[in-house]
């Protein structure tokens, strides 16, 4: 397993990481563009000014929360 590596300003495409595992990794200023984190977990992140657009969010939580119930909740609010 290689580790210490530096990939900084690579880029992968049509490559298929299904099962692998990420341990210590910085990926400040990625951009993921049309990939599938069906069934992921992620722990322990550092998610600040993290933006998600245009995905779809089925079954997703946070903290055991739905994320489209705190969507919805949200946007209720908004209109009040």
């Amino acid at each position: 397993m290689p580790s210490n590596e530096n990939l900084k300003d690579s880029t992968f495409q049509n490559v298929d990481l299904s099962g692998s595992r990420f341990d210590d990794i910085n990926m400040s200023e990625t951009i993921f563009r049309n990939v599938s984190l069906k069934e992921c977990k992620i722990e322990n992140a550092n998610l600040t000014n993290l933006r998600i657009e245009d995905a779809l969010l089925d079954g997703m939580t946070i903290e055991g929360v739905l994320v489209s119930d705190m969507l919805c909740a949200f946007r209720a609010a908004k209109r009040d």
